[in-house]
């Protein structure tokens, strides 16, 4: 859709030398026009001359290209630090562009129409494809040489601008024109924003200078690329990883993830099914690995697809505020099915676990008196002493819990343990492996999910044994597990949920690699939410891609920390907003809401990041 009111201003006055003519008609026209008279118009005037500088090397400013987008750096007559910033992507018509003050490093919006910006900026990054054509080439190298040389001959450089004019106007417009030119504005001229984010991360550094030199786009360098733009085709990926030439059962096939036909493969995941192929066999395997990120990132949808690329059996397990090492391991159940015998003291203390609710471990550590886990982190020195009866000083939390695990696991094997004279009964009770037991005694992937929710830290260095390549862990039942060489193991979390605690340094020191998961870049949330939600408005979705991204960057720098957003708020909206056919209506209660509580960081979101892409009441059309 194009506004062609909004894309050349006709009403404004035209800069020099052509402020001195009496009519913005001139009797000539480009090769597409139908008619004789050409118009000159004040945004093709700056933007061709902007160009001129940059080619001659006068002036700041800069055009250039990535691929199928060209981008501009394009110096404002407003104040010596600020630039007007604009993005076209030559293969939809899509815009960005900004307002950028260099020095406080902040970013306006781009309002393009007759109240707002004049489009020149725009027009500027449209330069390189207008070139493209023949004609238009011809007369700008012809006006280039009149505006150097002074204009001697006014008229004969204004025919050449007209012509200018009248090339771009005629091929934005006519959408059956041979060499039209796509451009997406639409009637209130709001243009996608080019984010901060999308500055500092290098996302349209040009990798072919047009004319000029870069400053603002130029600044993490000419070559940086982010890895969540390096996409992997499914077929080149599933099984493709693959290190056991093991033949699995029926159900561990079933294990086995597919990934589903939306889901954008990452080079973080290939990373991760490289590392743990071909550092097989070799003297220390790669097998455990952190993602961390925001929620909505995909963390989970990537512990799955190295299950996937590895073709592994895939299992998880999810932590709480409450889960104990136990949790972790198994359950104790009762058997119903044969009886238990013992010495009288072991029948009196299962009567009494029976009437406690069963077999846990925090039942079984309260009938032995064993201190809890906040007595070990207030005193873990003295709560040592006293199991033991050893002194050190130096004693840790971890140290304490180890012992108590050691002594519940030896009352649980006795109070499990059948006795020898039938006549005497009792409750029998059953062990049975817990997720995380399964997959890594049996090889497969487990995803430990959320284990920085867990009150009590020490609890996950528990398992640090079992997270050793060769390590092993003795069950309540006496079971001794051991790791199997095939098991990976994938933690997943995001420190900045509420609750969330720092990860313990000796869990992290034993993971192969750590990545941090961040938000894809905008082209990649488009076709994921696309995939997902069935949505078909490209250019819709992607202005609600960009909503999220500057939610997002308006929360991290206003210390906004109490909500959530990403993905999932993402996908949220597209589906609401399919429903209500209103954007805006729909943003409030899904990303506006899940943002933050507090209502005037709400207002403050609204009037500065949705407002100026969706205005309240812009249904889509039926």
């Amino acid at each position: 859709m194009t506004s062609i009111n909004n894309v050349f201003n006709f009403g404004r006055s035209l800069p020099e030398p052509f402020d001195t003519l009496k009519s913005k008609k001139v009797k000539t026209a480009s090769k597409y026009g139908k008619g004789t008279e050409a118009t000159l118009n004040c945004t093709m005037v700056k933007a061709v001359h902007a160009l001129c500088d940059c080619m001659e090397g006068r002036g700041a400013g800069a055009v250039g290209i990535s691929g199928h987008k060209t981008i501009a750096e394009y110096k404002s007559s407003a104040g010596p630090d600020i630039y007007h910033l604009a993005v076209y992507d030559s293969t939809n018509g899509n815009i960005l562009a900004s307002v950028y003050n260099s020095s406080s490093e902040t970013v306006e919006n781009y309002v393009m129409n007759p109240s707002g910006r004049d489009g020149a900026a725009v027009m500027f990054a449209v330069m390189p494809v207008l070139m493209e054509d023949e004609e238009f080439k011809e007369h700008f190298d012809c006006y280039c040489k009149e505006r150097k040389a002074g204009y001697p001959d006014l008229t004969g450089a204004a025919e050449h601008m007209a012509v200018l004019c009248d090339n771009a106007y005629r091929r934005i417009r006519d959408e059956a024109c041979p060499a039209h030119v796509r451009m997406e504005v639409d009637k209130s001229g709001n243009l996608m924003r080019v984010g901060s984010v999308q500055i500092d991360s290098g996302a349209f550094t040009p990798k072919e200078v047009f004319a000029g030199e870069f400053t603002i786009f130029a600044k993490t360098g000419a070559v940086k690329l982010r890895k969540a733009g390096i996409l992997v085709e499914k077929k080149d990926f599933v099984g493709k990883y693959a290190f056991s030439c093991r033949a699995f059962s029926a159900e561990e096939e079933s294990l086995i993830p597919d990934i589903p036909e939306w889901y954008i493969i990452s080079q973080d995941i290939v990373d991760i099914c490289r590392h743990a192929k071909e550092s097989t066999g070799k003297p220390v395997q790669m097998r455990n690995f952190l993602l961390r990120g925001p929620a909505g990132t995909g963390k989970t949808m990537g512990a799955k697809a190295i299950a996937a690329g590895l073709h592994l059996p895939y299992m998880k397990y999810t932590c709480s505020a409450g889960t104990e090492i136990f949790d972790l391991i198994g359950m104790i159940i009762p058997d119903t099915a044969s009886d238990q015998t013992g010495d009288e003291l072991l029948d009196k203390e299962r009567e009494t676990l029976k009437r406690m609710g069963g077999m846990t471990y925090e039942n079984v550590a309260k009938i032995m008196g064993l201190p809890g886990l906040d007595d070990m982190d207030y005193d873990p020195a003295g709560v040592y002493e006293k199991l033991t009866g050893t002194e050190k000083e130096d004693a840790t939390s971890q140290d304490c819990m180890a012992v108590v695990l050691t002594k519940v696991t030896a009352k649980v094997q006795a109070l499990m343990k059948r006795g020898n004279r039938p006549e005497q009964t009792g409750q029998s009770y059953t062990y049975m492996h817990s997720d995380l037991i399964r997959a890594l005694g049996n090889g497969y992937v487990i995803e430990i999910q959320e284990p920085t929710t867990i009150v009590q830290p020490g609890v996950l260095v528990g398992l640090n044994s079992m997270l050793e390549q060769s390590g092993s862990i003795t069950l309540a039942n006496g079971e001794i597990i051991r790791r199997h060489p095939d098991a990976v193991v994938v933690i997943t979390t995001n420190i900045s949920y509420e609750g969330c605690r720092g990860m313990n340094q000796s869990v992290i020191d034993r993971m192969s690699l750590v990545k941090d998961i961040e938000l894809p870049e905008p082209e990649v949330m488009v076709r994921r939410v696309m995939s997902v939600t069935g949505a078909a408005d490209e250019y819709q979705v992607s202005q609600m891609v960009q909503v999220v991204n500057d939610l997002s960057d308006f929360c991290r720098k206003n210390c906004i920390t109490d909500g959530s957003y990403g993905m999932r708020s993402l996908i949220d909206w597209v589906v609401s907003t399919e429903i209500t056919g209103d954007p805006y209506e729909s943003a409030l209660y899904t990303i506006i809401s899940k943002a933050t509580a507090n209502e005037e960081d709400r207002e403050a979101l609204i009037s500065t990041v949705l407002e100026p892409v969706f205005a309240p009441g812009r249904k889509k059309a039926s």
